[in-house]
């Protein structure tokens, strides 16, 4: 039986168990998917048994997406540009680092047919995500990026990797057609975006890459004052489609059932 995790800290939240195992079993693979939380310590030795075959693939979240990059032997150009991985697996022999989030990302904007072309965007976070996230902006053609941090020098450090980006500090003012909450505040139902000028928005797109729960109060507080709101559902499905086909070779099908499996 083939064995394939999704590895992160905290994991409990993870929902890639659920969707993996689905089309696992509806295209009849002797396999299995399990989550596993991880220390910094473990990483080496898990990822080691990809090369020992004892493993057969990860799915990596946070915090761990550039942290596996110094385990692996070799990066797909998408994996190199963004500094990210979410996807392990062996090519020729290979421990081989990919990240699927970039198509996740666009292919969640094209089904909600939202054109981001010529658009401002305003990222809140610097985490592993959101090289993704700006590396997709840029290929949907996104007027102008601009990110925020708690942490400022993690939001400059972004800037190595995209010179045009926008940095300002945590809590200034910004304009913005679509506002991407990268944070993970909202994992749990009682945090919030404490941002108050996100308060006076009306008629911009919020959008969350949380996914379960499936309406933060960042999502739910601007639903209230008449903002388009989506949450990281699709992003999600997109994503692990593509883990999926790098992993077994099917592109597994996405439709209501899968969307329906995970607000169970």
């Amino acid at each position: 039986m083939k064995k394939y995790f999704v590895i992160g800290n905290p994991i409990n939240h993870s929902l890639s168990p659920r969707i993996h195992n689905f089309w696992i079993k509806k295209n009849n693979i002797n396999a299995i998917y399990e989550k596993k939380k991880l220390s910094d310590d473990d990483l080496e030795n898990l990822i080691l048994k990809i090369k020992k075959k004892e493993i057969d693939g990860i799915n990596v979240t946070v915090p761990f997406k550039k942290k596996v990059i110094s385990y692996l032997e070799n990066l797909t150009d998408e994996a190199k540009l963004t500094e990210s991985v979410n996807t392990i697996f062996l090519d020729n022999d290979k421990i081989t680092g990919h990240n699927t989030d970039i198509y996740g990302f666009i292919s969640a904007f094209k089904s909600v047919k939202y054109d981001i072309s010529g658009k401002k965007i305003l990222i809140l976070g610097a985490g592993g995500v959101v090289s993704s996230i700006i590396f997709a902006l840029k290929k949907l053609k996104a007027k102008k990026i601009i990110i925020s941090n708690r942490t400022r020098n993690k939001a400059d450090s972004l800037k190595n990797l995209f010179k045009d980006l926008t940095v300002i500090n945590w809590g200034d003012i910004s304009e913005f057609d679509l506002v991407v909450n990268a944070t993970s505040i909202g994992l749990k139902n009682e945090e919030e975006l404490n941002l108050d000028f996100l308060k006076n928005q009306k008629d911009k797109f919020f959008y969350d890459v949380i996914y379960n729960p499936k309406e933060t109060n960042f999502l739910k507080s601007a639903k209230k004052r008449g903002n388009m709101t989506e949450n990281g559902k699709k992003m999600f499905i997109y994503q692990a489609a593509a883990s999926f086909k790098i992993w077994h070779g099917i592109e597994p099908a996405i439709d209501d059932e899968i969307s329906e499996l995970l607000d169970q």
